[in-house]
């Protein structure tokens, strides 16, 4: 039985994460994984398959901070804002000090002029480290349940 307690610095955690991206504070984002942490987005065709190729990959938070790096300084894309909506989330799994979440996530994207699309639907599968001062996403698969990735995938999602 996952105690109450458990369950809030989960959902919280989560909370926190789409709150900073939708927020447009990118700079925080790597700050909620673990150092040597993984962060992938892939199809739920491909993650089925066991096929490693995604959409993007990171295997440490540094990939991750220069991901923030070059969305701020290099890459040029139309402007733009997601506002996530997540599901509860359900813990199946906790091993010393480690839960293994699942929830589901549709993320609606705000262009500049005002038009929005949803954008993406999947889940989110992590493994999340509660053993420090704050909860940290140790993994966090992104499972897009849209086959078509468009090509504006700029930020986190």
């Amino acid at each position: 039985m996952i105690d109450v307690s458990t369950q809030f610095a989960v959902e919280r955690l989560l909370a926190r994460y789409v709150a900073t991206i939708d927020e447009d504070r990118l700079e925080e984002w790597p700050g909620y994984f673990t150092e040597n942490c993984r962060y992938q987005i892939i199809s739920n065709e491909n993650y089925e398959r066991k096929l490693p190729i995604g959409v993007f990959f990171a295997n440490n938070r540094a990939m991750l901070q220069d991901r923030v790096a070059a969305l701020r300084q290099a890459n040029i894309y139309e402007p733009q804002r997601y506002r996530h909506l997540v599901s509860s989330t359900l813990i199946t799994a906790l091993d010393n000090g480690v839960a293994t979440v699942q929830s589901n996530f549709q993320v609606i994207r705000i262009l500049a002029d005002g038009a929005m699309t949803l954008f993406s639907v999947g889940r989110y599968l992590d493994r999340i480290d509660l053993r420090g001062a704050e909860p940290l996403f140790a993994e966090k698969l992104v499972i897009l349940d849209n086959r078509r990735i468009d090509t504006l995938l700029a930020l986190p999602l």
